[in-house]
């Protein structure tokens, strides 16, 4: 869901809502104790937003809507429901969404939402360990010691500048990265003995697991929170200075029998972290095109550099930086990937035109802006040297 669409439907929600409850009861008539979900389904929404009072947070819950819908909505909620909590609102704002949503996109949710418990209830983990972080078990040293202590000058002791935009440092252990492949190869059984239906990572995906679908979510919630947005607040400020709050995590196999390569694109991310996992492999590089703003993501490339993948080595770039990954040649490689997302910086965006502090195609273009007006000046300045000149004689 984009943000004109959120808010959208926030608005007609709101009206909605609010033109339900016009029918009041009369308050002499003895009236049952109502359950929460009837409580719920009378949710009265404010005509006009609480401005005092503060959001929670919702983006490490496992919800059906953008975690930032939810703080919209929430100081619109009544103010006997904002003392209640965290969850008990998440509740009551997802069931009034769903009850206000299109048809279609009820039928999506609930779909999804079956598609996953059917996973939690019937899939049996490999490894127990991966589903909750255990830094020192899933990080090599030098990071583990670098992000300790989270300063500029302690992230950039480890993290090489590959090309503008793109960071690439020592991550994963080996370990780590055979038990996560390992666990992605029990996934994929599963789903074939099943006889079920797999959800892939993206649309240009053929094969791969979403991670987040399995269990894995509050892992790489943790691991985005306490790892990646502090690294990502020095190293790309511009789309992630307040924090990255939210998280598509997922892996993807290149092979026989699997996709050999990645077709052109940009994610829809702020951030991505892209780390190889490993097994025997040749070919698979990633490259990459600059970073583009939605206008200008089929512009003129300039910009080029392609980058040989490294076992337990994580790529994290902008997520508009334009890239593919080239055909794998022998073996098999396995990817984490993370799309790590700003609820804030996509809220603030909609309202902004010139992405030049990042977009390639942005900055060219004011640049040539200022040197128009600069050329302009110049000419001004001429014409009225010339006409000083020619009055004095």
């Amino acid at each position: 869901m984009t943000s004109s669409d959120m808010n959208s439907n926030l608005n007609r929600l709101r009206s909605m809502a609010l033109g339900s409850s016009s029918k009041q009861s009369d308050p002499h008539q003895q009236q049952p104790r109502a359950s929460q979900e009837t409580l719920n389904a009378r949710l009265k929404l404010r005509r006009t937003p609480n401005e005092e009072h503060e959001p929670e947070h919702y983006e490490d819950l496992q919800l059906d809507f953008n975690p930032s819908l939810f703080r919209s909505l929430e100081r619109f909620l009544p103010e006997n429901l904002l003392s209640s909590t965290r969850i008990e609102k998440a509740r009551a704002m997802s069931d009034l969404l769903l009850r206000y949503s299109p048809e279609s996109e009820r039928i999506r949710v609930q779909k999804h939402r079956e598609y996953r418990q059917n996973i939690l209830s019937s899939y049996q983990r490999l490894h127990e360990e991966l589903y909750t972080l255990h830094p020192v078990s899933f990080f090599v040293p030098s990071f583990l010691d670098a992000v300790s202590n989270t300063s500029e000058e302690n992230f950039k002791s480890i993290i090489g500048r590959a090309a503008p935009g793109i960071y690439t440092f020592d991550m994963l252990k080996p370990q780590f990265c055979q038990m996560l492949i390992a666990e992605v190869e029990n996934m994929e059984k599963w789903f074939h003995y099943s006889k079920s239906s797999m959800m892939r990572p993206t649309t240009i995906n053929k094969f791969g697991v979403v991670l987040d679908d399995f269990g894995l979510d509050g892992m790489l919630q943790k691991l985005l929170g306490d790892f990646i947005s502090p690294i990502s607040q020095v190293l790309f400020p511009e789309v992630c200075g307040t924090g990255l709050d939210s998280h598509h995590g997922y892996a993807i196999e290149y092979g026989k029998y699997r996709d050999t390569d990645l077709g052109f694109h940009v994610d829809d991310s702020e951030v991505t972290l892209n780390v190889c996992l490993g097994n025997q492999f040749s070919g698979g590089e990633l490259y990459f095109r600059g970073v583009r703003c939605d206008n200008h993501v089929n512009s003129e490339i300039k910009e080029n550099y392609d980058y040989s993948q490294v076992p337990g080595q994580a790529v994290l770039h902008h997520g508009r930086h334009r890239h593919g990954a080239r055909a794998i040649t022998a073996g098999r490689l396995v990817n984490l990937v993370m799309w790590c997302r700003s609820s804030t910086f996509r809220e603030a965006k909609r309202y902004q035109k010139d992405f030049s502090s990042w977009c390639g195609g942005c900055k060219l273009e004011k640049h040539n802006r200022q040197q128009a007006a600069i050329k302009a000046t110049v000419e001004v300045l001429k014409r009225r040297g010339a006409d000083k000149t020619h009055v004095e004689h």
